[in-house]
């Protein structure tokens, strides 16, 4: 069976996985629209600056001469040099159509030769050729789809005599989605592995460890040591859960002592067999006064006793419920000693016992009058009670 650790673990990072991987498919399908509008823009500026740029080098207005196309007194058809160097300069494919015709392309065919000769697509010349606007979008360029942009070059009269095109291939697009996600990814990757390393440290010190204590608290009380108390740190229900340990543990003692008071009487009985937890001897005092209630005791004044002595006089029957005579004098016989204002949780730690069980018995001394209580405040933090010997 798994541990509690590696099921949490493997819980939390199958979560981060599963959400990286919606955001990375999410991020996707926005990257590839983002894509399609940088192209679109790379495209409207590679078509100004390619027609600035053959202005400025070929000077001259265009035109058709003897089935060839020129700008000024330079012929322009199979001008290789040209498209060459324009297409270096943009990353583009370049073409100069005469009418519907390439006549100077770095598009090529699927024999790798340029695609000179070729037509135009039908639904570009209609829009370029005959309609004499610019065509910005997807277009199927010698079988491949691109994202292009076509411009009608026009004669000195202002005839429609070609095409000027540049086109953007979708390898282009899927490499920028891809450089996208893939630094998405690792920044993913980065962040799960963060998160999971402080979820990891966060399990061990706030439910592991208390949890190892615990237990380890629960095997020694197993093996007979009824001293032991657990002292943990951690979330309000693992809080809960050592107060409910070290009560379980104060209720084995109380039993264990029962018994042991009972065993006492029997002849047979041979009290170093079982030396848990003995019994502290009580306090001595007269029969009459074992008789008399806590709120009764009278202490005579020669004797120059605290009120805290006469509680060894108490008797089990003038016990709240819960509590016992063995620990009331273990606690009465650790203050007597000290003779200061303690704490509940000092009190607790002289006599090995849990600060919940040990407020018990100081309470019941104080309601009955032996002992006093006052807040000490600090500096900081909330306030300690301590609880004073008359």
């Amino acid at each position: 069976m798994r541990s509690l650790k590696h099921q949490i673990f493997v819980l939390l990072v199958g979560s981060l996985v599963l959400l990286a991987a919606s955001f990375l498919v999410t991020l996707g399908f926005y990257m590839k629209d983002r894509a399609v509008a940088a192209a679109i823009v790379k495209v409207q500026t590679d078509l100004a600056t390619c027609g600035e740029i053959i202005d400025q080098k070929f000077p001259g207005s265009w035109s058709e001469q003897n089935g060839n196309l020129y700008k000024g007194p330079d012929k322009i058809s199979l001008n290789n040099e040209l498209v060459d160097h324009l297409s270096n300069l943009t990353g583009d494919t370049v073409t100069l159509f005469l009418g519907e015709t390439r006549v100077a392309t770095t598009v090529r065919g699927s024999n790798g030769e340029r695609a000179i000769g070729t037509k135009v697509s039908t639904s570009v010349a209609q829009k370029v050729l005959q309609d004499g606007q610019t065509y910005v979008g997807q277009a199927n360029v010698v079988g491949e789809w691109y994202q292009t942009g076509y411009v009608p070059l026009r004669a000195e009269s202002g005839k429609i005599i070609g095409i000027f095109y540049v086109g953007i291939s979708h390898a282009y697009e899927l490499e920028i989605i891809t450089r996208s996600l893939i630094t998405m990814a690792g920044i993913g990757l980065s962040l799960t592995i963060a998160v999971a390393l402080l979820t990891m440290f966060f399990l061990q010190k706030v439910i592991i460890y208390p949890l190892h204590n615990i237990v380890a608290g629960t095997r020694d009380v197993a093996a007979g040591n009824l001293t032991q108390t657990v002292k943990v740190s951690g979330a309000k229900e693992i809080g809960e859960l050592e107060d409910a340990f070290n009560q379980m543990v104060e209720q084995i003692q109380s039993l264990t002592e029962e018994i042991n008071r009972a065993n006492s009487g029997n002849p047979r009985y041979d009290p170093t067999l079982n030396d848990i937890n003995q019994p502290i001897e009580p306090i001595e005092c007269d029969r009459e006064m074992t008789e008399l209630s806590i709120d009764r005791v009278v202490v005579p004044e020669s004797k120059q006793l605290s009120r805290l002595d006469s509680a060894g006089c108490i008797g089990e029957g003038g016990l709240p419920k819960g509590l016992n005579q063995a620990t009331l004098g273990q606690i009465v016989q650790f203050l007597q000693a000290t003779r200061r204002p303690l704490s509940a949780e000092e009190v607790a730690e002289g006599v090995k016992l849990t600060r919940v069980t040990v407020r018990r018995y100081l309470e019941f001394l104080e309601n009955s009058g032996l002992l006093k209580s006052e807040q000490k405040y600090g500096t900081v933090g909330r306030p300690v009670k301590l609880f004073i010997q008359f």
